[in-house]
């Protein structure tokens, strides 16, 4: 065995350590979302709230492994995004910007968090007002949360990233809802937030990956965004993009000076974590992203839109394929839910109803194909169930 290969070995789940940083990194992502959540109320900036999950996330990472010899990394290992209504993912604004939340806005928050490269990600939908989310918003979100449900079923050991793609492409559908374009499951590894292994969201002649099986001792993000729209986003306006992740393998003389200065302090900073450019001196920022995004030496992470009116719900969560199955690391309870469609698709049924766990309780408790908690009772192993028969989320 090379030593790379050794190297690759250890750093999997089949080290206890790795476990820990893992659940350790899950622990501060999951909190930092039971912080978020609340603060998302009418006439909050959006700014705020992103600034005050990765706070958090830099705070309580600090505080760990600070005596140890080799310097750890850790901290926000995707900056927290809060996309609004027909938003779909990557609003993670600038100091300046004034948008503020209203009430019946429905809130995407996306964050992560990682230790020593061990990342944990989640992403959750919840809808400014008190009661619960009812009609097409309830329908998105149970579509969402059904597919995720699904999708931890079927992330296990000897299943292809296909059954997958296919499965949550049939639950959006018994919502009346689409799966979203363009969004990748990724395998993550230590400090790979965009690993090769990837599960599409949807297959389409544009977007092809390769065939993969899932392994076990093997990580994933995986990745639900649900639309009653047509499921095709669009960029509108490049200037919104905030979010980037430096492109280690890419080399360029930046001509700017104020792009060789935020190219520096990005290096020093980011260099391998997707970042905010609300981290960064926002009027030199302005300037010199421009040119590193240009010559590709920055990966943007854009805006992106549904048409106007239309729900958008994301559910991200982060699962460990241990030996005894699926560990669900990343989650948070959901609102209640009054979907207006059930599910009594029996091949939906029957996935709902796996279990997540292999060896020691096969199974899953079966499912009672209730509006918005079809799922939740079949989280067996899951911390995520619960809410008023609402499954909970990731």
């Amino acid at each position: 065995m090379s030593d790379d290969e050794r190297e690759e070995k250890e750093l999997d789940l089949s080290s206890p350590e790795v476990v820990t940083k893992y659940k350790n990194a899950a622990e501060i992502v999951n909190k930092a979302l039971q912080l978020v959540v609340p603060a998302c109320k009418p006439g909050v900036k959006i700014v705020d709230i992103c600034e005050k999950g990765d706070s958090f996330i830099r705070e309580q990472t600090g505080n760990m492994y600070k005596n140890v010899k080799k310097k750890i990394e850790r901290g926000v290992a995707f900056p927290t995004c809060v996309s609004v209504n027909n938003t779909v993912c990557h609003f993670s604004p600038l100091a300046s910007d004034e948008s503020v939340l209203q009430e019946g806005d429905m809130v995407k928050i996306d964050m992560g968090c990682h230790i020593d490269g061990f990342i944990a990600v989640v992403a959750h939908t919840h809808v400014v007002q008190e009661g619960p989310v009812t009609g097409r918003a309830a329908d998105v979100i149970a579509a969402a949360n059904t597919a995720a449900e699904v999708a931890l079923r079927l992330v296990r050991p000897g299943k292809k990233n296909k059954d997958v793609t296919e499965a949550i492409q049939k639950v959006a559908a018994a919502y009346d809802c689409k799966i979203v374009e363009g969004v990748l499951s990724h395998q993550l590894k230590q400090f790979v937030i965009d690993g090769n292994k990837v599960v599409l969201s949807v297959s389409n002649p544009e977007t092809r990956v390769d065939d993969a099986e899932f392994e076990e001792n093997e990580i994933y993000a995986i990745d639900i965004v649900t639309s009653t729209g047509d499921g095709k986003p669009r960029l509108l306006d490049e200037k919104q993009t905030t979010i980037y992740k430096r492109a280690v393998d890419k080399n360029y003389h930046l001509k700017m000076k104020a792009s060789r200065f935020i190219f520096s302090e990005i290096s020093q900073k980011f260099p391998i974590m997707p970042f905010s450019a609300r981290a960064l001196e926002e009027k030199r920022a302005r300037l010199g992203l421009v040119e590193c995004v240009n010559h590709d030496l920055l990966q943007p992470y854009p805006v992106l839109h549904e048409k106007p009116g239309d729900y958008v719900a994301h559910i991200k969560f982060t699962v460990l394929l241990m030996p005894n199955g699926s560990d669900r690391i990343t989650s948070h309870p959901l609102q209640e839910l009054q979907p207006t469609k059930t599910i009594d698709d029996p091949e939906i049924k029957a996935w709902l109803a796996l279990g997540t766990k292999t060896k020691k309780k096969g199974g899953g408790k079966k499912k009672k194909g209730k509006k918005g908690d079809k799922v939740e009772e079949s989280a067996e192993a899951e911390p995520m169930d619960a809410t008023n028969g609402a499954p909970a989320q990731e």
